[in-house]
């Protein structure tokens, strides 16, 4: 399998179910992403040195504590303090959650008070910014294309919600039968005010649609929500990629041209997105494949699905 997927149980450590870093690989300098299965009580400790994080709950409720400081490693008493918790969520697919960012130069601890899953989403940071708490209310949420491309975007790490000095996260919900992040698009050039250039992570979920989840339990088989991701690049910088992806699952993208996550009929998908970039200017700018960027034009003429907003039903 290619080295920018990752199976679900194969790409964690002791701590982490999953464990992505900046400088993996050559071409992988700028993004990261750890989650973790707690218990009530077990907690994770993380020293953030030369990145910036942030806390986000898959699922669960957390309590985040962290120093902020010269010796914050050390929990000096010249260290700054910052303590929130995280009333999180009971799955992905229940609508925005609460975060919390912390900076680099800072050590901080999630620890579970229900049992739940953690994304920690990361990214290099030059600057040092202050920690901060982001509520569910105030998470930017978007209904994106229309029809079957129709999808829901959940901006909880955007340059909008969070001061940061590099990284840009957010959260896709996909119904089942429908097609995101698409048209196909990249972002992977550093052209001013067209494109900038981002790594990207995708970290998936997928479930058995609720409405039909009756009549898969009372199918032969067990159901197996899985969906698809591709990725493509150009002759000059070749990525081929089509995976299966399940809950757990991974994909990572450092250059290329991304698009569609397809999402097959009776699975709903969640993806979480996370990008940086060597560029100064902390921004989001996509071009479209020109071969598929006439399906942006029929949105004018559909609707969104009305299984969106999800979390509302």
């Amino acid at each position: 399998m290619s080295e920018w997927f990752r199976r679900s149980g194969t790409a964690g450590d002791g701590a982490y179910d999953l464990v992505i870093s900046p400088g993996d690989l050559p071409e992988w300098q700028c993004t990261g992403l750890r989650t973790a299965t707690l218990a009530a009580g077990q907690s994770r400790t993380v020293a953030t040195g030369a990145w910036e994080w942030i806390v986000l709950p898959l699922a669960g409720s957390f309590r985040v504590t962290a120093r902020v400081g010269s010796e914050a490693g050390a929990g000096g008493a010249g260290a700054e303090a910052f303590a929130v918790d995280l009333a999180g969520r009971v799955d992905p697919f229940a609508g925005p959650t609460d975060s919390a960012y912390v900076g680099r130069d800072a050590e901080f601890t999630v620890t579970a008070l229900t049992d739940g899953r953690i994304a920690l989403p990361h990214a290099t940071a030059r600057r040092a910014f202050p920690c901060a708490y982001v509520p569910a209310d105030a998470v930017g949420v978007e209904l994106r294309g229309a029809g079957q491309a129709s999808r829901q975007v959940q901006n909880f790490g955007t340059p909008d919600a969070v001061a940061a000095d590099s990284i840009i996260a957010c959260e896709v919900i996909t119904p089942a039968g429908n097609w995101s992040s698409y048209p196909p698009h990249k972002h992977d050039t550093d052209i001013e005010g067209v494109e900038s250039a981002l790594e990207e992570i995708y970290y998936y979920e997928l479930r058995t649609e609720p409405a039909f989840a009756a009549a898969a339990g009372a199918g032969a088989g067990t159901p197996d929500p899985m969906g698809y991701q591709r990725v493509y690049g150009a002759d000059e910088r070749p990525m081929d990629l089509l995976a299966e992806v399940r809950s757990g699952d991974a994909v990572l993208i450092p250059h290329g041209w991304h698009g569609p996550s397809m999402a097959p009929t009776g699975y709903d998908m969640y993806y979480l997105n996370v990008m940086a970039g060597p560029g100064a200017t902390r921004v989001w700018l996509i071009c479209d494949d020109p071969a598929h960027a006439w399906v942006r034009t029929t949105w004018d003429y559909q609707k969104v699905d009305p299984r969106l907003p999800l979390h509302q039903h």
